[in-house]
């Protein structure tokens, strides 16, 4: 519903944005999806349900099985919301396949990001405000880099670079490493 009413407020101020309007429209929604989608996901349970989940569980099996539940949510999210740009407000891009591909990775990484950051804010007393300041930092490096790397499949001219991805992927590889390792003491609390 949100992904929806909010592409369509975008419809109804501007149907056919240009490519650079389009692009940064395009990840901000993504980012705004994946914080009401995802970031809650630690933040929703209850003390109860926690000591419920760390009688039956590894602090190392459950992260992880929050990381894939929270990455595959934010794929069908994320791959809905192209979808919707695509029927709203054009589709400007010219390289489809990697763009498509793009798409998937930064959705893997926003909710990668996210659900360690909830995790993190859950266990200092349900703040909110915890996962705006230590994200800020560890998000914008990511957008960054998701809008430089699909700037260049909206034109041929530009060459798309592999090392690019390779680093996207390598900064969501660090993020399962580090929650994988930092996620036990935050159990023991």
């Amino acid at each position: 519903m949100y992904i929806g009413a909010t592409i369509f407020v975008l419809f109804l101020g501007i149907s056919e944005p240009e490519e650079n309007v389009w692009n940064g429209l395009f990840w901000v929604i993504q980012l705004f999806i994946c914080i009401n989608a995802v970031a809650k996901s630690f933040l929703q349970e209850s003390r109860g349900r926690m000591l419920y989940f760390y009688s039956i569980s590894s602090p190392s099996a459950f992260v992880l099985a929050k990381l894939l539940f929270n990455t595959l949510l934010m794929l069908v999210m994320s791959l809905l919301s192209l979808m919707l740009f695509s029927l709203f407000l054009g589709y400007p891009v010219v390289r489809s396949g990697p763009f498509v591909a793009l798409v998937l990775l930064g959705g893997w990484s926003l909710s990668l990001i996210f659900t360690f950051l909830a995790a993190i804010a859950a266990r200092a007393q349900q703040n909110a405000a915890i996962m705006a300041v230590l994200g800020f930092p560890l998000i914008v490096p990511q957008l960054i880099l998701l809008m430089k790397i699909s700037n260049a499949t909206f034109k041929f001219g530009i060459p798309l670079h592999p090392g690019d991805m390779l680093l996207l992927a390598a900064l969501d590889l660090l993020v399962i490493l580090l929650a994988v390792i930092l996620f036990p003491f935050l159990w023991k609390d």
